[in-house]
């Protein structure tokens, strides 16, 4: 009885500090990265017309949805080639039905697959994590057509915000089946602890800065 009770009191208070190191953190690397967000801007409008910032709804913690921010890395017209794609070319249509990626994507501009390899297209939702819709580490944040993906595992894994990082995203993302993916959401939902986190962490640092084929795309 008394054990049980100081794992909640560690529990709750790991999760207060959860929260405000998120906060505290996605803060001061939004100050200090803003030289990086101002180049890649730059790279992003000398590479193709549109805007700077991506903006797609995601499923959110109890399953709200947000609009998830990322650097844009997708030409203008990206619905249209994929509308295109999809019509001419079978193995693309399964491809994109069974994942929602397409790993030689046309659709990605140049500066834009240099940006998903090393995730830094993701920088932005430090903005997300400020306002409150995202954490630093949690599940993959989804999209409203996969919710049937998870099935029953949906409700569980949307107990909590998701993250910018994840055991998904250092685990080879892309390159895993989407049976995996639903399980390392699931994994860290019912096991998350300041171990795991720091772990995932400073597994992040090793994909960003060795991103080599680790499914980036």
């Amino acid at each position: 009885m008394i054990k049980n009770s100081n794992r909640k009191k560690t529990f709750s208070f790991y999760k207060f500090f959860k929260k405000i190191f998120d906060s505290l953190f996605s803060l001061f690397f939004l100050i200090i990265s803003l030289p990086l967000f101002i180049l890649i801007s730059f790279f992003i409008k000398l590479s193709s017309s549109g805007p700077i910032f991506y903006l797609q709804e995601r499923i959110g913690k109890n399953n709200i949805p947000f609009k998830c921010i990322k650097f844009r890395t997708m030409y203008p017209e990206a619905k249209y080639i994929l509308e295109n794609l999809l019509m001419k070319d079978d193995n693309f249509k399964k491809e994109f039905e069974e994942t929602h990626k397409i790993k030689n994507d046309p659709r990605i501009t140049t500066i834009g697959k240099l940006l998903r390899k090393t995730s830094l297209d993701e920088l932005p939702q430090f903005i997300n994590v400020l306002r409150g819709e995202m954490s630093i580490i949690g599940p993959r944040p989804i999209v409203k057509d996969e919710i049937i993906m998870y099935k029953e595992n949906f409700k569980k894994v949307s107990s909590i915000k998701p993250g910018i990082t994840g055991l998904w995203q250092v685990s080879g993302r892309n390159n895993l089946t989407y049976k995996r993916r639903i399980m390392l959401d699931l994994n860290y939902v019912e096991n998350y602890n300041l171990l795991m986190d720091l772990r995932i962490l400073i597994r992040t640092f090793g994909v960003i800065l060795f991103p080599l084929d680790r499914g980036a795309y």
